[in-house]
């Protein structure tokens, strides 16, 4: 067999039609987990195992001050056009309400990160959630804005953005609609469970690439669903954490913030708001504590997952020349699903006691009536979580915990709603080891960086660009942002503008201001101290808004009678 590396040196004879030759651009690996906090994972502090992302982190940079949008499908939108949300046609999320900014799937005037990469040589693939495009249960799914048809190559994922562990709703092979027991190409052993579906797949994906495609360098998605309600999580996995969290929130968090203290994320000037869960209120002790220990549980296995992944590139020789970034799309959950009145039995009968689904009968529903094998639906408090038939969320005290030290959730654009963590990990690119990167930096730069890697040319006749390359913080330069960073979801805003943060609370709440070098945690609002600033920077989010087509959250009801409430958290 001849070898990639003599493969690739008969390229310098034979060079792709743009000049360039595979091996002086790196693969590229985007790696998104979904709805998790700040702190979860272990070389930010958390107390969970996640040692192939902490071996990561310390082979590479982490970022402290890297953004999301505080929602999953803009956050989608904006991490696969390198646009604000608003701009990719994603302004809420997947309704159409009579805006082009807010028609709820990825417009013609923008490109995915592969429509960008594929002229350049790139092949791209994409396992786990889309969400970028409506999902129809009744079979007249629109497919034009499917992955195969915005530049990717290969999907295996969900159209639809949240559903079972075990049976997701909108499963998807290619463009075809599949369910876990028909799909012809994959078939595991043991129990079938998305994330691992998500990794085994990735797997797969890198394999055959360097099998059928070794002159070309890849770009790859991998969009897990973990840590995302419902709690559903293997037995093994859970039995890791039992009784780990039987003390509740506040050993958690103290334990959390001394190790990010140790860690450098925490400055010593931030006043800590605390966790905002009071244990001994807790009637459901032993309930509480299992929801959280099943969370852990998700991230657990997507960690063993990108286990596999690394090794995958190790195998194929490739781990040096790979660019992997791993990111969150929003901060920790406080909605209250699945939490509150019962539904279905509390204890999970001995027996099955519905019909089981077919093998061919597709999963339409988000909330699954009953699991495939005929267990019934079962959620509220008190219901176990993990099983297949179970719909239960980890709940707002959690979420806080998650977000340790920050304020607020998913859909706030305060900075427990924002931010992320960003690994960075290629050996061959980048300079420094267990390095930090403090610039502040935000979804929109990834389509920069890969562009910038891929030496792909960004098309003039889309939308330009808003994010900037990230790739001069490889070598330990600084980003020399030009603009401020946006933000806007479901009327909460932002502006990030140096070391200065301007934000608000909801359409009609004032704006806020926090100088986040002295208070990331944002305690101490200095608008009334510094008026002349607010006016300033709350001018240029106007000016932003007006430019990008973003309008006050709800006003487009006289637009359109399509619209519905978003879900709010508890």
């Amino acid at each position: 067999m001849i070898s990639r590396l003599f493969q690739l040196s008969l390229l310098s004879f034979f060079p792709l039609s743009l000049g360039l030759l595979a091996d002086e651009r790196p693969n590229i690996i985007l790696i998104m987990s979904d709805d998790m906090g700040y702190s979860d994972i272990g070389c930010y502090g958390g107390e969970i195992h996640t040692p192939h992302l902490d071996q990561l982190a310390s082979r590479g940079l982490r970022f402290t001050q890297f953004y999301n949008t505080a929602r999953c499908c803009p956050t989608r939108a904006s991490l696969l056009t390198g646009l604000y949300p608003h701009q990719a046609g994603v302004g809420h999320m997947m309704g159409n309400y009579g805006l082009p900014q807010y028609q709820g799937f990825l417009n013609k005037e923008c490109v995915t990160i592969a429509e960008a990469l594929k002229p350049a040589g790139y092949r791209s693939y994409i396992c786990g959630k889309w969400h970028v495009t409506p999902y129809k249960a009744n079979g007249e799914d629109t497919k034009e804005n499917w992955p195969l048809q915005r530049g990717f190559d290969r999907f295996f994922g969900t159209i639809h953005g949240a559903g079972s562990f075990f049976d997701p709703n909108s499963l998807t092979r290619g463009n075809t609609h599949i369910t876990p027991e028909n799909d012809p190409k994959y078939q595991p052993k043991g129990t079938w469970y998305y994330t691992d579906a998500i990794s085994d797949n990735t797997v797969t994906n890198i394999n055959e690439h360097f099998r059928d495609h070794p002159e070309q360098p890849f770009f790859h998605y991998v969009a897990y669903t973990a840590a995302h309600w419902p709690m559903h999580a293997l037995p093994q996995d859970i039995a890791k954490y039992e009784g780990k969290y039987d003390e509740g929130y506040a050993p958690i968090y103290q334990a959390r913030l001394e190790k990010m203290k140790k860690l450098g994320l925490l400055d010593p000037r931030w006043e800590i708001p605390g966790p905002i869960g009071k244990w001994d209120q807790v009637k459901l002790k032993e309930w509480e504590s299992a929801c959280m220990e099943v969370y852990a549980a998700m991230i657990d296995n997507m960690d063993q997952g990108i286990g596999r992944i690394i090794k995958a590139l190790e195998q194929n020789n490739q781990l040096d020349n790979t660019l992997i970034l791993f990111f969150q799309d929003n901060g920790g959950c406080a909605e209250g699903f699945g939490r509150g009145q019962l539904v279905g039995p509390l204890e999970r009968p001995k027996q099955p006691t519905l019909k089981p689904m077919a093998k061919d009968e597709l999963q339409t529903q988000m909330v699954p009536p009953q699991s495939r094998d005929g267990y019934p639906l079962r959620r509220g408090d008190g219901v176990m979580p993990g099983f297949p038939e179970t719909e239960v969320g980890y709940g707002q005290n959690w979420a806080n915990v998650s977000n340790t030290p920050f304020r607020e959730y998913k859909h706030w654009v305060h900075e427990g709603g924002i931010s992320t963590p960003l690994i960075a990990h290629w050996p061959n690119g980048i300079e420094k080891r267990n390095a930090w990167v403090k610039d502040p930096s935000h979804l929109i730069d990834l389509m920069a960086t890969c562009v910038d890697l891929g030496k792909a040319t960004y098309p003039e006749n889309k939308i330009p660009l808003e994010g900037v390359s990230l790739v001069p913080t490889f070598s330990g330069k600084s980003l020399n942002r030009s603009k401020p960073i946006f933000f806007e979801h479901e009327g909460n805003r932002a502006v990030r503008e140096g070391d200065w943060k301007l934000v608000a609370k909801g359409v009609n709440s004032p704006w806020e201001l926090y100088h986040i070098p002295q208070d990331r945690t944002e305690m101490n609002n200095l608008a009334h101290e510094h008026p002349n600033r607010v006016r300033q920077m709350a001018k240029q989010y106007t000016t932003w808004a007006r430019e990008r087509g973003v309008v006050p959250f709800n006003s487009w009801r006289k637009n359109t009678k399509k619209a519905k409430p978003s879900q709010k958290p508890n």
